[in-house]
């Protein structure tokens, strides 16, 4: 969309915290422009209290879809129903939306929604929801628009958004303060950059590379200055409090079903990286090397098959394979349609160039879950740099328990070779230590105090109770001899504890752990009380925070 002088506009707004009233006019108009079902706001404002007594604070806080010039929404989408126009707006096609929830745990800023099931305001249809129902939003993901139909239809009428209110987006033209202004970033003259220009303000989560297109003012020019969020704002107590506006909560986009998916994936996938390699090495034969694929194929199907359950738009799942571009969801899938034909091929023709294929697209495979939570960028427990490092460490330290079980199993009889406990040993060992230093480094990650608590609950079982006593059982197994008496039911029941491990971790990171990243408001207006309040006289140099 460029303008009749050429130029592209960046759409985006500014927010003056001190004119919001926390009337909800805004969320209200939203609602209604847009005929949004119960319980799904596309436009929200929350309402923050800060401090203790006399140091206290009350203030509004508008918050939506940011419409990123660098959304992490757009990458991760496997289907491309998410994109990102010339003009900055985040758009939405229903069409293609499968409604998997990736864009909504992608997302820093909790904009995104999924409704799976219709609802009415009153229980039962009325005529007026009628007439204004959606539905092609049942079970896709949704969010604010910033009234794209009104955006689109300004330069035939011959129109500004941002100035004429019939093409101006619902909550800024609703605004009873003037608190929330829409335009053109890209325009030096419009309002919301001259307001920018002029005001100190901030940008949430910028430090993220969103780029977010919504401006936060927080002081009055030459009047009232802002000033630095306190510390005692984000101590632990207050970010753990689920009753603070500010604190994310757990997200329940992805739940056991999407779990299910990493926890057997993963571990289907290391066993066939280990088979491929144990074999190629010589250690295994054909026979038993196919027959880990096998057990990998299956477990990888029952794991697909869970996430599967979980979207919203079943029919339309081929629509995953559109983004192999940008979407590690994707090329999972791509991963996958290599991986059953080549797992196939060795079984009606057991050549070695299939066994090692079959490894080598498992590989890739569990690369792909590994970087599928890393992108999750909504997500701070899943973001964390060390988290593609554990579960690739993880996999292949399941992959090694499910090899000595197959073994186990192939030969009738309790012979292991020697290289599969010591592999066990050594991957144990690599686990561990890249466990401990996700946990040591999740405060300087973004982690909250409520997903650091699931680490530390989670944290003596995994070193414990998997890595310790799993990789010394495999120790064991390995020092005593793997022909013959204790030496081989050690390794077995050492595959058992470090398969147990893996499922609580993962299941533990999806699902209990998956707290959305906070909202947050690092500089303040002064509009309380105490040291809170606005000083009687200051220096109106020192009005603008630097």
């Amino acid at each position: 969309m460029r303008e009749a002088s050429g130029r592209t506009p960046r759409h985006g707004m500014v927010v003056d915290l001190n004119r919001c009233v926390g009337c909800q006019t805004c969320t209200i108009s939203c609602k209604q422009v847009n005929d949004t079902p119960p319980g799904v706001q596309w436009r929200r404002v929350l309402d923050v209290e800060r401090g203790e007594f006399p140091d206290v604070e009350r203030l509004f806080l508008v918050v939506g879809c940011q419409h990123c010039a660098n959304p992490p929404c757009v990458p991760v989408c496997p289907t491309g129903a998410t994109r990102s126009r010339e003009d900055g707006l985040v758009t939405m096609d229903y069409d293609r939306c499968i409604g998997c929830g990736y864009c909504a745990v992608a997302c820093p800023y909790q904009a995104r929604t999924i409704v799976h099931d219709q609802r009415w305001y009153f229980g039962s249809k009325t005529r007026q929801e009628a007439a204004v129902t959606h539905p092609e939003r049942i079970g896709v993901a949704s969010k604010c628009t910033f009234c794209i139909e009104k955006i689109d239809s300004a330069e035939a009428a011959g129109k500004t958004p941002g100035v004429d209110l019939d093409v101006t987006p619902a909550c800024a033209a609703s605004c009873i303060t003037q608190a929330i202004k829409f335009g053109d970033f890209n325009d030096p003259e419009s309002e919301v950059s001259t307001l920018a220009r002029e005001n100190a303000f901030f940008r949430m989560h910028a430090e993220l590379g969103t780029d977010p297109q919504i401006r936060y003012l927080y002081e009055v020019p030459a009047s009232t200055p802002g000033y630095e969020a306190p510390p005692e704002d984000s101590d632990d107590d207050r970010l753990r409090d689920p009753a603070n506006p500010l604190v994310g909560p757990l997200q329940r986009f992805w739940d056991s079903r999407a779990a299910m998916n990493f926890t057997l994936g993963g571990m289907s996938s290391g066993l066939a990286v280990v088979a491929g390699l144990v074999f190629g090495l010589g250690i295994i034969p054909a026979q038993t090397a196919l027959r880990a694929e096998t057990v990998a194929a299956i477990g990888m199907a029952l794991g697909l098959a869970s996430v599967f359950l979980e979207i919203g738009r079943k029919p339309r799942f081929l629509f995953v394979l559109l983004r192999p571009q940008s979407s590690w969801m994707t090329r999972e899938t791509y991963a996958v349609a290599v991986f059953y034909p080549v797992v196939a091929l060795a079984q009606w023709h057991p050549a070695p160039v299939w066994i090692e294929l079959a490894g080598l697209s498992g590989a890739v495979f569990l690369l792909c879950q590994a970087r599928i939570l890393y992108a999750g960028k909504g997500i701070p427990a899943w973001r964390a740099p060390a988290v593609p490092w554990l579960l690739g460490a993880t996999g292949l330290l399941e992959g090694t328990a499910l090899m000595v079980l197959v073994v186990g199993m192939s030969t009738g009889t309790l012979v292991l070779p020697g290289a599969l406990p010591f592999s066990g040993v050594l991957a144990s060992m690599l686990t561990f230590v890249i466990w401990r230093r996700y946990c040591e480094r999740a405060r300087a990650a973004g982690l909250g105090p409520a997903a650091r608590d699931v680490l530390r609950t989670l944290d003596p079982w995994l070193t414990w109770g998997s890595y310790m006593f799993g990789g010394s059982l495999f120790a064991l197994g390995w020092a005593g001899g793997v022909t013959e008496g204790w030496g081989p039911l050690a390794c077995l029941l050492g595959a058992v504890v470090v398969l147990a491990g893996g499922v609580a971790l993962k299941m533990s990171l999806v699902t209990r752990a998956s707290f959305h990243q906070n909202f947050e408001i690092p500089r303040l207006p002064r509009r309380g009380s105490g040291r809170r309040a606005a000083p009687a006289r200051f220096d109106p140099g020192a009005a603008r925070v630097a």
